[in-house]
């Protein structure tokens, strides 16, 4: 299992949110259960690709009330899943925080997610945090249901389940660089 194995709490400057810490290998079966009561496997598909979450690094909230898994792309990061329980209390924000914080100090310059074209909640709470729409793959998520016939046809608000879609944060504005909100180097 790759988690990493430090304790340290992450410091976050938003008020009340949840205190964040690094997952240790004695999260490993925790983080393997919550992934499969949120995501119901926790072998995720995107952009034409299969990652493990349960083996990648994790930050974990207080109290595990929230996960966000993520994996390096040498000067970019992914992240790969985010869950907060309960949604709307402040605890995913912590998570991208925290993790944005350890990622710029760890020399990182950009942060990835793809969700799906049926996730408004998603996009507007990225887009919300300082992440970019930067691509639609047109039919992914169609192309993967072939790999993966489980994937739901249909989503939120009843929306038909197509494509994903790339958004990108810059970790560190103030570095005096011009960093590009290049795609990530997948297929």
């Amino acid at each position: 299992m790759a988690i990493s194995g430090s304790t340290q709490v992450e410091e976050v400057s938003a008020g009340s949110l949840s205190p964040i810490r690094l997952a240790e290998f004695t999260d490993a079966a925790w983080i393997s259960e919550f992934l499969r009561q949120r995501w119901h496997t926790t072998t995720i598909l995107a952009h034409g690709e299969v990652i493990d979450a349960a083996a990648l690094p994790a930050l974990i909230a207080e109290n595990r009330q929230g996960l966000a898994t993520y994996r390096l792309r040498g000067r970019d990061a992914e992240l790969v899943t985010l869950d907060a329980i309960p949604a709307g209390a402040g605890i995913g924000t912590a998570l991208v925080e925290a993790l944005s914080t350890r990622l710029c100090a760890e020399g990182c310059e950009r942060l990835w997610v793809t969700t799906t074209n049926d996730k408004l909640s998603a996009l507007r709470f990225y887009l919300r945090r300082g992440f970019r729409l930067i691509r639609v793959r047109c039919g992914a998520v169609d192309d993967a249901r072939e790999r993966k016939p489980s994937i739901p046809t249909v989503g939120e608000h009843g929306i038909p389940i197509h494509d994903e879609l790339d958004l990108c944060r810059i970790l560190d504005l103030g570095a005096g660089q011009q960093v590009p909100f290049l795609p990530p180097n997948n297929p």
